[in-house]
């Protein structure tokens, strides 16, 4: 299946997730003036046993057009992924029906990170440029909370640039 992407915004993506940037204007003002607050961006949600992480992963870059043929999810809490540099990264999420259904394709913009909701099927992290790493909050428990899809028919994305 051929996906082509979109730009990434709150709005197609709030069924999977949260987009996190500095769209508009701040919540607030700190810092004596110098610094803009936009507060609490995403739903985080551990599940009642779990607690929040951050861990750094380091991905290989992929280039487009990529191919998927693997999409997972997290049951027991959400996820987010935060760039620590500039570059653009690809989102691959589906809607749910006893599996993942409807794939869309998000190119993200400078600035932008991600908050998958609980349960959102996901491709897997994938920067487009190097080095690839990433600020990642996401539920540390006991449970496995992993859940894996592969694809009968790979989806090829690319971008319509």
């Amino acid at each position: 299946m051929k996906l082509t992407c979109e730009p990434l915004t709150a709005t197609a993506f709030a069924p999977f997730g949260d987009v996190l940037d500095c769209a508009g204007a701040p919540d607030k003002m700190i810092n004596a003036g110098l610094c803009g607050r936009y507060h609490d961006r995403a739903q985080l949600d551990f599940g009642s046993d779990g607690r929040a992480g951050i861990s750094v992963f380091r991905a290989q870059a992929r280039s487009l057009p990529y191919t998927c043929d693997l999409l997972e999810r997290h049951p027991d809490g959400s996820q987010a992924f935060i760039p620590m540099s500039a570059d653009p990264f690809l989102v691959i999420v589906a809607e749910d029906n006893n599996g993942p259904v409807n794939p869309r394709a998000f190119l993200t913009a400078p600035g932008q990170g991600i908050n998958f909701h609980r349960g959102t099927w996901h491709g897997v992290l994938t920067p487009l440029a190097e080095p690839g790493l990433f600020a990642v909050i996401d539920r540390i428990g006991t449970t496995p909370n992993l859940e894996e899809s592969y694809l009968e028919e790979p989806l090829i994305i690319d971008s319509d640039q």
